[in-house]
């Protein structure tokens, strides 16, 4: 039977009404009009467009970063103290909780990911690292240092450092979880007194230019939030380019990654990448199977695998294999495709045709390597980016398909003989983002997060995070690091000074 389509009669008035709009750019706290030309927004459940936004142009992100720089050092946000920071940062939180149906509800139209995800992940998790970030503007400190200067022997000196805002921040988010990467992006820069453009992914534009109208009605000063629409070849290269942002904080592919990485060092400029990933999951023959099964299944079966910490690669224990293989695959044939707006929906489309078709060859240049196709090789009969929950193995690290990131929902298995070639295996890839160790033995548990390369390490589960909790990764999966403290400590920057007495 051909899935459906998205059925709209399920959005609410506000939800409607917003993808109805006449959208622009959002630059100084104005609806601003775009100098290029315009956008589709699609529906992946039915590939239709479903609203249309400005494709900025580097006149429109001059506009902006020069908004920005204004309200840098304008009164307005730099006489702002650091509870006044916070406070915005709490209203703004508040108003994300309550606009949440129509955001998810956004969200979900524009991503095709589930409803109740959006809902979860996208607004209430982002509320929540606003009022963690929150925190922070009012716990920014220098410290005072007895400096010894041995070369002024008569010196009576008193010393010390202070942190100042970095800059204006120039955040470019992905398509795959659009208004909470934002709010990564947002939330630690705002703590430290940044102010920001922000490029949303062409793909899934909706929700940021929504969030820039919500900070101004939180209160944020004109030109602290800044939103510009397009492409990243045109806007997000603009951006990226301009020598009015001070910082860079791009979270997307590893070759985008390393483009970045060198225009930012030949200006000297500060840059955050939190990039791909091919996430090991080790099973080791002690496990509970009961949550190791379907904790690896929706590891990578999760948000339709369309998540940089994907378990994507999964390693079982020689012994258990069969019995693990076996469950994942009914997990996966058991998972309802249909459209994120319907609440019997498992796993929704995949963001655009072009990623569908992207997915869809790597499971093909699988099968031409020797690997076998246990599940989910059947076409879906529908309009929309769907493609079904996939297991491979007969896989090796020579293929494709464990090297190199898919962000789909597709799995490769493969066994192993014991720890040490587990732990090999896993470390084997490019990339070095998450992994998870699924054992009872806490020697190994220790033995594992100390010998991983990974930046994130989960035991007995997979990919959960948390505002307090740095997120970034090791090798081709970046640079820096979001969420925690050490994400708003890298929008400042440290100044000393030394007093003669």
């Amino acid at each position: 039977m051909k899935l459906p389509g998205t059925d709209f009669s399920m959005l609410g008035p506000q939800s409607k009404a917003f993808l109805n709009d006449v959208h622009t750019l959002r630059i100084g706290g104005e609806r601003y009009t775009a100098t290029g030309g315009m956008l589709d927004v699609i529906d992946p459940s039915s590939n239709t467009v479903v609203s249309r936004v400005p494709d900025a142009s580097a006149a429109d992100v001059d506009a902006a970063v020069a908004a920005a720089r204004q309200a840098l050092t304008s009164p307005a946000w730099r006489g702002m103290r650091p509870y006044q920071r916070a406070d915005a940062m709490i209203r703004l939180a508040s108003l994300l909780e309550a606009n949440s149906q129509e955001l998810a509800e956004i969200e979900t139209i524009n991503s095709g990911r589930l409803i109740g995800n959006t809902r979860l992940f996208d607004v209430e998790f982002s509320a929540h690292v606003l009022r963690y970030m929150a925190g922070w503007a009012t716990k920014l400190e220098g410290k005072t240092i007895d400096i010894s200067a041995p070369y002024v022997p008569d010196g009576d000196f008193f010393s010390f450092t202070t942190r100042e805002p970095i800059g204006v921040v120039a955040g470019i988010t992905p398509w795959n979880v659009p208004l909470c990467q934002a709010v990564w992006k947002l939330a630690p820069a705002l703590a430290a007194g940044c102010t920001v453009v922000l490029k949303p992914a062409q793909q899934t534009p909706l929700t940021a230019l929504r969030l820039a109208d919500l900070a101004l009605e939180a209160g944020f000063p004109p030109g602290v939030v800044n939103i510009v629409t397009g492409s990243g070849a045109g806007a997000g290269a603009a951006l990226v380019a301009h020598p009015g942002v001070d910082k860079i904080s791009f979270t997307g592919s590893t070759a985008v990654g390393r483009l970045i990485a060198r225009q930012a060092a030949g200006s000297f400029r500060k840059y955050n990448l939190e990039l791909g990933g091919k996430s090991p999951v080790i099973l080791m023959d002690d496990a509970r199977l009961d949550d190791a099964i379907p904790g690896a299944a929706w590891a990578i079966f999760g948000n339709h695998g369309q998540n940089c910490c994907a378990g994507s690669r999964l390693y079982v224990h020689e012994r258990i294999f069969d019995q693990v293989v076996e469950g994942v695959c009914e997990i996966a044939r058991s998972i309802r495709l249909g459209p994120g707006l319907d609440p019997a929906s498992q796993m929704g489309p995949l963001v655009s045709r072009a990623q569908q078709e992207r997915v869809l060859s790597y499971v093909e240049a699988g099968r031409r390597a020797g690997a076998t196709v246990l599940t989910g090789d059947a076409p879906v009969d529908s309009d929309g980016c769907y493609v079904r929950p996939t297991v491979l193995v007969d896989t090796d690290e020579s293929m494709s398909v464990v090297r190199e990131e898919i962000f789909g929902p597709v799995l490769v298995a493969m066994p192993f003989h014991d720890e040490e070639e587990a732990l090999a295996r896993a470390n084997s890839s490019d990339y070095g983002l998450g992994a998870s160790i699924w054992t009872r033995d806490i020697s190994r548990v220790h033995r594992f997060v100390r010998g991983l390369a990974a930046g994130n390490v989960w035991v007995n589960i997979h990919n959960v995070l948390d505002a307090a909790l740095p997120f970034g990764g090791f090798k081709d999966s970046g640079v820096g690091q979001d969420l925690g403290e050490e994400s708003v400590l890298a929008h400042t920057r440290t100044k000393a000074a030394v007093v003669r007495l």
